[in-house]
């Protein structure tokens, strides 16, 4: 990246900012999923963005092992090895749905526990364990939402266009876009994902609160 486009930030998990101010932005994580990676289960991934002026465009969540790539680019479509993707639109009942997180405890006691207990008291079945997995089997269609906090932007910035692009609906538990000034101020690491827009209104209905978090 830097001998190609020199004028370009980077963002990374793993080695810090560089020109993170920049116009274009790329947010790298290079593994998604420790704990999955170390325990050998391949639901780990590396995760690539780009974003312009703070807010995600492109996106790519690899999983090496069982050589699935997802990539996706806001407003015009995502795809898996190259075959287009959309997210399902036959679930639009939390009581319906599918929901992923990818461990409870990274829900803090209080606002964010309670939050989450909600919506996984009213979701038909909650599923744990998946890190980035979770939000492409979304993309997918395979699942029909995603609920997290304690994320950096290098959890989300790839992810946020594979979501949109494949026709679904991520942001912060208030509704809010994905965007990296913003990630102290209105995100503070919660991210919801929702196959489409009935379950992420009905999503953020119970998450979204006036309770300062």
């Amino acid at each position: 990246i830097h001998r190609i486009h020199p004028t370009h930030g980077i963002i990374g998990e793993e080695f810090g900012n560089h020109n993170a101010d920049a116009e274009f932005v790329w947010v790298l994580d290079p593994i998604d999923g420790t704990k999955s990676f170390m325990t050998g289960k391949p639901l780990f991934g590396t995760l690539i963005g780009l974003c312009r002026d703070g807010v995600p465009l492109v996106g790519i969540i690899d999983q090496p092992v069982l050589e699935e790539r997802w990539v996706g680019i806001v407003h015009h479509g995502t795809t898996l090895n190259g075959q287009v993707v959309q997210t399902g639109d036959v679930v639009h009942d939390l009581s319906d749905a599918m929901m992923y997180t990818t461990d409870p405890q990274m829900f803090r006691e209080g606002y964010e526990l309670e939050r989450f207990t909600s919506i996984r008291d009213a979701v038909k079945s909650p599923v744990y364990g998946g890190d980035c997995y979770s939000y492409a089997c979304v993309a997918s269609g395979y699942a029909d939402l995603v609920i997290e906090a304690d994320l950096g932007v290098y959890d989300y910035a790839a992810i946020v266009p594979v979501i949109q692009g494949a026709g679904g609906y991520i942001s912060n538990w208030e509704g809010g876009d994905l965007h990296l000034d913003k990630h102290d101020t209105e995100c503070h690491g919660r991210v919801v994902a929702a196959a489409n827009h009935e379950l992420w209104t009905s999503a953020i209905d119970l998450l979204s609160s006036d309770t300062d978090g």
